[in-house]
């Protein structure tokens, strides 16, 4: 995946790819790899994007956007320190016992995932921390599907994994952030996930 996974050394038979548009698959592809990186921690180089308008298309013109205000909301939202608001990983939306209560991480839903990472010989990259089922490395994996051509698998992806439990993530985000940056990329993410 691009920037989020590395090929692994030994990979398997990949899955027929569909030769349909390039520019298509190419644009879902920028999308969702722009998207995930705007969902990891964030650094000098999303802040200085966000002020030169590099990032308007995904959340639109919010003027400036100081570094340090978006990390402390990075952390408030999806790290805690008591439970975040907003945990974005896939098992916590549902692999719960109780549908009204958040559930574990590193449930069924996590191992789930990364078989699809291992089916097309993906793995984590070592400069990214987070869980297999981050919403940014989901998106990377769409990403990394969409640019490769398996468009079929990349429906399927979505079918079982990001429709499943993404909007739920992301309605919770836009009613708990304070920075008008989470609250864009929610909406802007939502959009590019509705097919």
């Amino acid at each position: 995946m691009t920037g989020q996974t590395e090929p692994s050394t030994a990979r398997k038979q990949a899955p027929e790819r569909d030769t349909g548009s390039d520019g298509f698959r190419s644009d879902a592809a920028a999308t969702y790899a722009v998207l995930a990186e705007c969902w990891r921690e964030p650094t000098e180089q999303l802040t200085e994007a966000v002020e030169t308008g590099e990032l308007a298309p995904v959340v639109g013109d919010i003027g400036s956007v100081d570094l340090r205000c978006l990390r402390a909301e990075y952390t408030r939202l999806f790290i805690g320190p008591a439970g975040p608001p907003c945990p974005p990983y896939e098992s916590v939306y549902r692999d719960g016992d109780d549908p009204d209560e958040l559930g574990p991480v590193k449930g069924p839903a996590t191992t789930a995932v990364v078989r699809w990472y291992s089916e097309f010989g993906v793995r984590p990259a070592a400069a990214h921390s987070d869980l297999p089922d981050h919403i940014a490395t989901e998106l990377e994996f769409a990403a990394y599907l969409a640019e490769e051509g398996f468009d079929e698998q990349l429906d399927q992806f979505f079918e079982e994994h990001l429709a499943v439990w993404a909007d739920e993530f992301l309605e919770q985000v836009e009613t708990a952030t304070r920075e008008a940056f989470y609250a864009s990329l929610a909406t802007t993410t939502r959009k590019a996930l509705s097919r």
